[in-house]
């Protein structure tokens, strides 16, 4: 037997068995995560890190015109020295994140789903020359545009956790 009808005959003994087991794709017109798409509507965010949030859940579950859920969320991040040099300065930083939500309802104000994740990014520093006249200030830019950015990927990886929590629980809650 050759290798590609091996290969053929294994691929249709997997789909059989999936197709046993109810295996539905989430977004598929009968799949449990289809209300999840244009109606859900995030909290008004207040800050950076809410925007970027908030920005990831929209582009995952598209902008909602007559939302049925609304998602709640509240942001913790902390910041946490990891790298040093041998002269104890400071290298790296890790920005830690944990996200709480909570999907309801809108019309009953029932708690369809409520949970937590979290994750981590980080940056390095850029040094300031001091050697030169005047000092580098590039580095001081590029240290601020460094963690700006390891934070908006922070948000980006939070986002996309709650938006795959929701997806696995949807079959729990959805109508």
């Amino acid at each position: 037997m050759s290798l590609s009808k091996l290969a053929l005959g294994l691929l249709v003994v997997v789909f059989t068995a999936l197709a046993g087991c109810g295996y539905t794709p989430a977004y598929a017109p009968t799949g449990t995560a289809q209300t999840l798409r244009i109606n859900v509507a995030m909290d008004a965010p207040r800050n950076r890190n809410d925007f970027d949030l908030v920005g990831q859940l929209e582009q995952r579950l598209g902008h909602a015109q007559a939302p049925k859920y609304r998602l709640s969320y509240k942001i913790d991040t902390t910041r946490d020295l990891v790298g040093v040099t041998p002269g104890q300065r400071a290298v790296r930083y890790n920005i830690f994140g944990k996200v709480r939500y909570t999907l309801t309802e809108i019309t009953s104000g029932a708690v369809m789903t409520s949970g937590s994740t979290d994750t981590f990014t980080g940056y390095s520093l850029d040094r300031v020359v001091t050697t030169t006249s005047p000092p580098s200030t590039n580095a001081t830019i590029s240290t601020q545009t460094a963690e700006r950015d390891a934070a908006a990927r922070l948000m980006v990886a939070l986002a996309d956790q709650i938006v795959t929590r929701l997806i696995a629980s949807s079959g729990a809650w959805s109508k």
